[in-house]
């Protein structure tokens, strides 16, 4: 009888560390669910202006990359990425020329620029001054 006591307890024991480990094991996989779910500082899809444009605009959590995911938009001259108060591009900063029209793509961001103020992402037809599509980034 003391046997099945003693063994018994020991089984109770290692039940109990392993729940607790277990318990730990799931926090760790919630605060990495957490941090890739807060990955980037801003983003925003593309929407369509004066061309057919789609695609995914992401900043990230530096402030010092903004990326083109998934971006499609037609060609045309002289196509600049700016960041942007507003669809208008009256005020403007400019991350130079587009790298492609079809695909994934970066563009490193001014030191300190204030996303909460130049939040529009557009793609600006220099010649024509024409917003070919945008994404307003949150």
């Amino acid at each position: 009888m003391k046997t099945f006591y003693l063994l018994f307890l020991v089984l109770i024991s290692f039940q109990s560390c392993s729940s607790s480990d277990t318990s730990k094991m799931d926090d760790e996989m919630q605060m990495e669910e957490d941090d890739m779910m807060n990955a980037s500082a801003f983003e925003g899809d593309f929407v369509s202006s004066a061309h057919p444009t789609s695609g995914k605009a992401t900043v990230n959590t530096e402030k010092t990359i903004l990326s083109l995911t998934n971006f499609k938009t037609d060609s045309g001259p002289s196509l600049e990425i700016y960041l942007a108060t507003n669809t208008s591009g009256s005020d403007y900063i400019t991350l130079g020329a587009i790298k492609g029209v079809d695909g994934n793509y970066n563009y490193a961001l001014p030191a300190n620029v204030d996303l909460t103020k130049y939040n529009h992402v557009i793609v600006w037809c220099v010649p024509f001054s024409v917003n070919f599509g945008y994404a307003v980034l949150q």
